[in-house]
């Protein structure tokens, strides 16, 4: 059943995109020319002062103290904050266009379901950029909306992309009702950039800001979350993206789609997402948004095709893709070497990874992309019911 059509931008997603009732689909047809607007550019980088940050080294004698020292020497202060490059906002949910970069080394962006990319400025070679923890609404499917906490104004949080090689610099500001911090997952940085509250920095009080800084090493899918009261902040829908992409990729890839597979626990009549729920949980999303709310994954027939998926709920989710075969080609571990790829059409992401697969968009059709536990494919989570099929 197709619910409804539209275009796509050009150098989005050309083509017609055609929703059927699944978690999100991918579709796959001849392009039909150039239509509507232009891809947007960031906005241009802005003068600012660089924030020095002391180099660190740690041992295990001076873990905590050398953390400590870290983490004072990357509180704000107040008289800095003027130098914050200023955070962007996002009040929708809409797919947006892919971020081209125009300043930094040249990258293919991606394309995050339902979300976009974190905006940055370049300040003395250093990709700079803020996040902004904070509670947001998200309409999860029409007229169905969530009180979450997220970044930036929405949840999942935006996706950050940079480049193997980068400096990066991240201000986090604080504006939820209790203290935070975030791990960059799956990274190599130093100990007192690790983002664990109590243990390699103090928690980020309300109404402050701290800064991370570190080099991305290697490339890859990662992501970011708190490590601070993780229960409740990561039930309540804080995570995002963090893109790691190749100094010299070794393939081409057309199009390169973000998805976070997640679940939430909202008692009927409410808003907001219980974090005391463990396993029973009754509504399962796809960046925080279910279907029909979530956006079509749109290709050119021919096209090569990544899509990036990760997972920091309490269970795995077998991600099962109609009509084509794929090759699992990453893991949260790394890119994995061309001789070892293998062949699936459904991938199963644990708790805590990410994974990356890739195939040739040359099946034209609407296909469907769902966890293949099938409660999660109908959203049909509803618990403390009669059987309604018989005795």
């Amino acid at each position: 059943t197709v619910a409804w059509a539209r275009h796509i931008a050009p150098g989005l997603l050309d083509g017609l995109a055609c929703v059927v009732p699944s978690d999100a689909l991918v579709g796959t047809h001849p392009s039909p020319g150039p239509s509507g607007s232009p891809v947007p550019s960031p906005s241009p980088p802005r003068a600012a002062t660089r924030m020095e940050v002391p180099p660190m080294s740690f041992s295990r004698r001076h873990l905590l103290g050398a953390s400590a020292v870290a983490a004072s020497a990357t509180l704000v202060s107040k008289a800095a904050l003027a130098a914050l490059p200023e955070p962007v906002i996002q009040d929708k949910a809409d797919t947006m266009p892919p971020l081209v970069p125009n300043t930094g080394r040249p990258y293919n962006p991606v394309v995050t379901l339902n979300g976009w990319t974190c905006p940055w400025r370049m300040n003395n070679g250093v990709k700079e950029f803020h996040l902004v923890a904070e509670p947001v609404v998200r309409e999860m499917a029409p007229g169905f909306k969530a009180h979450l906490w997220g970044y930036n104004g929405q949840s999942p949080g935006p996706t950050i992309e940079v480049v193997e090689g980068d400096r990066v610099r991240l201000f986090v500001t604080n504006r939820l009702p209790e203290v935070t911090s975030i791990h960059w997952h799956g990274q190599r940085l130093p100990n007192g950039m690790d983002g664990v509250s109590g243990l390699t920095q103090p928690p980020i009080e309300p109404g402050k800001t701290f800064v991370y800084e570190f080099v991305a090493r290697r490339p890859g899918t990662f992501m970011y979350h708190p490590h601070a009261d993780e229960m409740v902040q990561m039930a309540m829908g804080m995570m995002g993206f963090f893109i790691i992409h190749p100094k010299r990729p070794e393939r081409q890839i057309d199009r390169d789609f973000c998805i976070f597979p997640h679940m939430f626990f909202i008692r009927p009549g409410t808003k907001t997402p219980d974090p005391s729920v463990m396993l029973d949980f009754n509504l399962f999303t796809f960046n925080g948004k279910a279907f029909p709310g979530t956006d079509a994954l749109v290709c050119r027939l021919g096209d090569r095709t990544r899509i990036r998926l990760a997972n920091i709920s309490m269970t795995s989710h077998p991600i099962h893709l109609h009509g084509h075969q794929m090759w699992v080609t990453e893991t949260d571990g790394g890119q994995i070497p061309r001789s070892a790829w293998w062949p699936e059409t459904t991938i199963n992401v644990m708790p805590g990874t990410t994974r990356a697969f890739e195939f040739v968009a040359d099946n034209p059709g609407d296909w469907a992309l769902h966890c293949h536990k099938t409660h999660h494919t109908m959203n049909a989570m509803g618990h403390d019911i009669p059987n309604m099929i018989g005795v």
